[in-house]
């Protein structure tokens, strides 16, 4: 079931926007509207605000012990799991993903709330050696009230991503979702309420992101921010947190490098590059999206990845291909943008994938496109496409491959490439990026590795118990015991 409630999930209650207004909700493989959603205001804002206030300060929630908190979530994601099926019909529909990489989604954001669920009593303190007479306890206590802010790209993962670690660690949260992709964000909201969660824990207000999104940021009763999207945004959501003096993550994208040595094992590699960038039509902020092979190698590495890219094909979700649409009909003119710039540069293009046949005319499918080899200064080759775009560098050594590989303003995912082992321990040590990969890239949905950059990329960390540690604050006691 898609809900089309105009509606917000507060203080455990379905209620109205308070003006009352409703945007339409489109399904990227058709363009058609499917439903709407509460376009939300500041009034909304401020309302789940206070029902998250009075669920940490006096509710049933900021009572629970850490043992039961961590039950609450892993019994969410046994609900999640119980109910895959139809939120993988959901979130294919809603983003336009291939049915199967929709589940796989959905079995990821169970496993955040199974971790977390785990974690939320492991959150320990640290004894600190102190001088003669003293007694110096260090713990870890939640913010309070936690403001999560989603992507369109990834919902029903970075649902589990943002919320999971601060409801383990004792938050109440404020979620707004992307206003392009709210469909599995409000189902979700149902299942919590299946799986026990006290009223005012979770609290979902869609709305646009300048509206809904920035009153969310700069709303004096937040504690702590999760932003994920563009890096023009993530400034504009920082400001606002310092306005009130409040921290915050920020997961804004990426230019990721696969650097591949003319040693590597080409044949392990290529399907892991292609897969990497196609994943989710290139709409991932950790896509390798830039190749950069040692020019030695060029002419036998390039071939094969041309009839590798050449096989990709593109459709709606139900096709269960290896690329969906692109989100919304903005989007997609912005990737043809690049695509065409690139074309008029005279920058060869050495393969594209196929739209198949049967995909709606009024579907956001944009073709995959190889390029190469592409001038290292081009615009293509440095600033994100956030599509199925990829482009090919060639370097020279490996002081060159590291110049290149770090020549963006990104700094968040790399892989490298050789089997050579110290050079794997050189570069890997001199790429600027926050996960480097070595003979692979990405790991599943890596719930257990710290992620995040620096730069455009970002600051802060999720994932893993770094999350758990972002989403807490630290309160050192000191006892003059005599």
């Amino acid at each position: 079931m898609i809900t089309t409630q105009p509606l917000n999930f507060i203080d455990g209650e379905w209620v109205q926007p308070v003006e009352g207004a409703v945007m339409p909700i489109r399904e990227p493989a058709t363009g058609d509207i499917f439903g709407e959603v509460a376009d939300s205001t500041a009034a909304d804002i401020d309302l789940a605000v206070q029902a998250a206030r009075h669920a940490f300060d006096n509710g049933e929630w900021g009572r629970l012990t850490a043992t039961r908190r961590g039950r609450l979530l892993s019994r969410f994601a046994e609900v999640i799991l119980a109910k895959a099926d139809e939120l993988a019909e959901i979130e294919a529909k809603d983003t336009g993903k291939p049915q199967g990489v929709a589940r796989a989604d959905i079995v990821a954001l169970a496993r955040y709330f199974e971790f977390y669920g785990g974690g939320a009593d492991k959150l320990h303190g640290e004894i600190i050696p102190y001088v003669e007479g003293y007694h110096v306890g260090v713990t870890r206590e939640p913010h309070g009230v936690t403001g999560h802010i989603l992507p369109w790209n990834y919902p029903a993962q970075m649902f589990g991503r943002t919320l999971a670690p601060a409801l383990a660690a004792g938050n109440a949260t404020v979620l707004k979702p992307a206003e392009d992709a709210c469909a599995t964000s409000l189902r979700l909201a149902e299942l919590s309420m299946e799986a026990g969660f006290p009223k005012g824990a979770i609290n979902i207000v869609t709305g646009q992101g300048a509206v809904a999104g920035a009153a969310l940021a700069s709303h004096p009763g937040i504690d702590f921010m999760s932003f994920t999207g563009s890096p023009e945004v993530g400034q504009i959501i920082q400001k606002l947190c310092a306005d009130h003096f409040i921290n915050c993550t920020l997961e804004l994208g990426g230019k990721s490098p696969q650097i591949v040595f003319a040693d590597a094992d080409f044949n392990s590699a290529i399907p892991v590059i292609v897969k990497a960038l196609i994943q989710n039509s290139g709409q991932t902020c950790s896509a390798g999206s830039r190749v950069l092979i040692e020019r030695s190698a060029y002419d036998d590495f390039v071939p094969r990845l041309v009839e590798a890219f050449g096989k990709v094909r593109v459709g709606v979700p139900e096709m269960n291909l290896d690329c969906g649409p692109i989100i919304t009909a903005k989007q997609k003119r912005r990737v043809e943008g690049f695509i065409d710039k690139a074309r008029a540069q005279g920058i060869p293009v050495l393969a594209q994938g196929t739209i198949a046949d049967g995909a709606p005319a009024g579907g956001f499918f944009v073709a995959p496109t190889l390029f190469g080899p592409v001038p290292r200064e081009s615009e293509i080759a440095r600033e994100e496409v956030f599509g199925p775009v990829l482009v090919v560098l060639p370097f020279d050594d490996e002081a060159d491959a590291i110049k290149l590989a770090n020549a963006t303003d990104y700094a968040l995912v790399a892989a490298v490439w050789t089997r050579d082992g110290a050079r794997q321990m050189r570069v890997a040590n001199r790429v600027r990026s926050g996960q480097v990969f070595v003979n692979c890239y990405g790991a599943g949905a890596g719930i257990e590795l710290p992620f995040g950059g620096s730069g455009k990329s970002g600051h802060g960390r999720e994932k893993g118990f770094a999350a758990l540690h972002e989403f807490t604050k630290t309160k050192t006691t000191v006892f003059n015991h005599g």
